[in-house]
């Protein structure tokens, strides 16, 4: 590798990101993507200097980016006609941008350490600071984070524990020792001690599914299966809203009925003739939908609460808003400078909520409810008391019909397992289930399929210690690591 350059050394590079990729949902293929990762560790420790650091990184992180968010192409083709060019430039500047996070972490664990076994380790702290920034700075979008390569085994059930992040860095740890080794034989079988440590603590932290107990409520998740280039079409829309009200209305008397996100292709208002309608199809019990509000010049995307005739008993509004997609970042600017605003609250995109709020069921307990993007996040789930549930609506059609429906659903199962909370998904397009506390996808409707399932809620587990610290233990941990890394930079022999 350290004979590798120009062109030939990008390409390398870019190939290897992507093939760490292949870890994430739908591949899932875990060992390739530590066999990758550890090829990108390895490219790292050639760099002369941090500034050559930080540019490898930056084109491993495109390559990686470029194939887990390909699905962001997926709205652009929506109407293909009017905004499919944008597709691919969509594409390039999500890869590069995110990848400067990947520069970030390169370069810096370049700059702080020696070369050897301290620069390795110094690689994975700083990458792992690198994935939490991207969290967190500018609201954040930490889709993909390379600790997610374990979402679909027993090693998922660590982040009970540690959260994603310090999966993450547990990942990154294996894989920067392996690639500091000069023996192939010897990087492979940290490697698949690496896999063998991970699933067996997963394992061991996983206690075998209990049946919901006899008294649980019963929930109907209703999905409509709504294509996004026909979810408003005025001759389409009345087809998914009936739909949604016959499955309402089928034999059952379930506790709860769930729509999805933006389920209704009216204005939710008081009164309205849609709400009333659902109250009657459910018999009136109580019944959540997604719908868009207006309160004055601002939109909501909103969660609603229907009772008995559709009033309307309980509001959530959507708080962790997609930029460019749902708003306008810093659109007020431009009315500063006499030109027209492109602010939520002048009538452009959606305005946020004030915030993750419980919504008090009754019998059914408090659920804590999250609408599309929002179960992305690990943070949001703890910014209230503890729920006894969680419930995320959800319009995956945006997505497209391959790998972000079932990236996204990965991340709800996660956030079940960091919480220790059943939680229960409705999607337009799917997939829609049931999750309990553990992570497993106990029933579900499959993705691009119209139905209704009754669910039975299961228990919850006692708080898990991730669901009681969050990320701030291990942010300060990354910094004493990343200190205690800093004097063996300059650190010299002197001979006697």
């Amino acid at each position: 590798m350290s004979k590798l350059h120009g062109w030939r050394l990008w390409a390398v590079c870019l190939g290897a990101g992507a093939m760490a990729a292949l870890g994430q949902v739908p591949f899932s293929l875990v060992p390739v993507a530590l066999i990758a990762l550890a090829f990108c560790c390895a490219l790292f420790m050639t760099a002369a200097n941090w500034r050559r650091a930080a540019l490898i990184g930056w084109i491993c992180g495109a390559g990686y980016f470029a194939v887990t968010l390909h699905w962001i192409v997926e709205p652009f083709l929506v109407d293909a006609p009017r905004h499919g060019w944008m597709a691919p430039f969509a594409l390039i500047f999500s890869a590069f941008g995110f990848s400067l996070f990947w520069a970030f972490g390169f370069g810096l664990a370049h700059g702080i350490a020696r070369p050897g076994w301290c620069r390795a380790v110094a690689w994975a702290v700083a990458m792992t600071m690198g994935e939490m920034l991207r969290g967190y700075i500018l609201t954040g979008f930490p889709w993909a984070m390379l600790g997610y390569i374990w979402s679909e085994g027993r090693g998922a059930q660590i982040v009970a524990v540690i959260g994603p992040y310090g999966l993450t860095l547990v990942t990154l740890l294996g894989v920067a020792i392996a690639a500091h080794l000069d023996r192939r034989r010897s990087a492979a079988l940290v490697l698949v001690g690496l896999w063998g440590w991970i699933i067996g603590t997963g394992h061991l932290l996983l206690d075998p599914a209990q049946p919901a107990p006899a008294d649980a409520a019963t929930l109907r998740l209703v999905q409509p299966n709504a294509p996004q280039n026909e979810k408003w079409d005025p001759d389409r829309a009345m087809v998914f809203f009936n739909r949604q009200l016959d499955y309402t209305a089928a034999p059952g008397a379930p506790d709860l009925t769930i729509w999805p996100e933006t389920a209704i292709p009216w204005l939710a208002e008081p009164g309205h003739p849609a709400l009333e309608q659902i109250a009657f199809a459910a018999q009136d019990r109580p019944v959540i939908i997604g719908a868009q509000r207006l309160e004055g010049f601002r939109a909501f995307n909103s969660l609603l609460r229907l009772g008995v005739g559709g009033e309307i008993n309980a509001t959530y509004d959507k708080h962790h808003l997609v930029p460019l997609g749902e708003y306008i970042p810093f659109g007020q600017v431009t009315s500063w400078m006499g030109l027209q605003s492109f602010a939520a609250q002048d009538g452009y995109g959606f305005s946020a909520g004030p915030g993750p709020e419980l919504l008090d069921l009754g019998p059914l307990g408090r659920t804590l409810p999250l609408i599309c993007y929002e179960a992305v996040f690990p943070q949001d789930l703890r910014g209230t008391a503890r729920p006894d549930w969680i419930v995320q609506i959800t319009n995956d059609a945006w997505f497209g019909t391959f790998a972000g429906p079932q990236q996204h659903l990965a991340q709800a199962r996660l956030r079940a397992i960091e919480q220790g909370l059943p939680l229960v998904r409705v999607a337009n397009t799917g997939i829609s289930g049931l999750i309990d506390a553990r992570g497993r996808l106990r029933d579900h409707i499959p993705l691009g399929q119209a139905g209704y399932i009754d669910v039975r809620l299961p228990k919850a587990r006692a708080a898990t210690p991730y669901s009681k610290t969050g990320d701030l233990p291990l942010a300060l941990l990354l910094c004493v690591f990343a200190a205690a890394l800093l004097p063996g930079r300059s650190a010299k022999v002197i001979d006697p």
